[in-house]
């Protein structure tokens, strides 16, 4: 049985941002342009009309305060309110291949690995732009790697299970490497159009590297412990799918975009993704205020004031439990990597430490690093 260590990571950051400010200027003319097409429905009682959104609720709800996307221009037009991305020809890169692919060359170059020597790729991600082929075998044929390649949807989760799946193929000896990229154009599964969500998610795309833990000299994490559950619920849900021109209904469904019943999410969620952390450090025998640092899942900053609360007994400080989601939104499986990519180079040999991801499913998954 071998051992696996996560010896770079990458991020890739699209050039566009949009502030809440800029945001709910667009939304609240979306609303007044809505509510005029229909003033009478409105009048008589038939439908409600939409309220304005503000920079103060966008931030008081979530903790974001910007997000990056891939095309602000379509997000920004009150008429359309989503994004503007051209349909490439088959023989060009996909959108989301050509940004894991960023993130990825990044992540071996932090590591000093040639892509030749990477042995998998999973593409590991919220949503996937085509069924197929895969988009990791097309990011696996622009990087050069070797071995092979296969996507996995486990919405938010997407990463730390890609990690787990990297991570036990390395300790049964079937691979030495392996890159878990995860490209997020959360931009295009977002409704923009609706109030209670139209500030939640951005674009992004990160890239982990694993090894096998043997000979390696520069700094890295050991993985000291992986694991993943689920319970299904409907209170996160996307229905968009490839069955989709088969029912009998309008095109513009609202369940076709993303979906959730926050409230629940909240009350359900949390103590769960609580527990499963508390019961994975006491497996492994890895004490809580043993932990240098949590890299939570960046969804919602309550949240992660919530859970790392119920971890560390206390509250955290900003050190011990870094946000980006300020800056970047909610980016689905990429949030967490973002965090330990951007928080991670100043810990030292022995240091301990927690990545964590949760999501629709529900899904949550979390493993324990240490710093060598």
């Amino acid at each position: 049985m071998y051992k696996a260590a996560i010896t770079g990571t990458g991020v890739f950051t699209p050039s566009q941002a949009i502030t809440n400010d800029e945001l709910v200027a667009a939304f609240n003319a979306h609303a007044d342009l809505w509510n005029a097409q229909h003033a009478d429905a409105i009048a008589a009682g038939a439908v409600a009309a939409k309220p304005h959104s503000s920079a103060d609720f966008i931030l008081a709800a979530s903790g974001i305060e910007q997000r990056y996307v891939l095309d602000k221009s379509g997000l920004m037009d009150p008429a359309r309110m989503f994004p503007r991305l051209p349909q490439r020809p088959d023989d060009a890169p996909g959108y989301m291949a050509e940004i894991g692919l960023d993130a990825a060359q990044k992540a071996l170059a932090a590591a000093g690995v040639d892509a030749a020597d990477v042995d998998l790729v999973i593409c590991a991600a919220s949503n996937m732009e085509r069924a197929y082929p895969a988009i990791a075998v097309e990011i696996q044929q622009l990087l050069g790697a070797g071995g092979f390649a296969f996507d996995m949807n486990v919405a938010c989760s997407s990463a730390t299970f890609g990690i787990q799946t990297a991570a036990d193929m390395i300790r049964a000896g079937s691979i030495r490497r392996a890159l878990v990229v995860n490209p997020e154009i959360c931009s295009a599964h977002l409704e923009w159009r609706d109030r209670d969500c139209h500030f939640i998610f951005g674009d992004v795309a990160t890239a982990t590297l694993l090894e096998r833990d043997e000979g390696l000299t520069a700094p890295h994490f050991k993985l000291r412990s992986t694991r993943c559950a689920t319970q299904f619920s409907n209170n996160i849900r996307n229905n968009n799918g490839y069955l989709r021109r088969t029912h009998d209904a309008m095109e513009d469904r609202r369940d076709m975009q993303f979906m959730q019943n926050g409230r629940k999410v909240f009350k359900e969620v949390l103590p769960l993704v609580s527990q499963h952390i508390a019961d994975h450090l006491q497996a492994e025998g890895v004490a809580a205020d043993s932990l240098r640092r949590l890299w939570l899942h960046q969804a919602n900053k309550t949240m992660n004031d919530y859970i790392g609360r119920k971890v560390l007994g206390r509250v955290p400080t900003a050190d011990e439990q870094p946000n980006i989601l300020q800056d970047y939104a909610n980016t689905s499986s990429a949030g967490s990597i973002i965090a330990f990519a951007k928080h991670s180079a100043d810990l030292v040999a022995g240091d301990k430490g927690l990545i964590c991801s949760f999501g629709a499913g529900y899904s949550v998954g979390s493993v324990i690093v240490e710093r060598a």
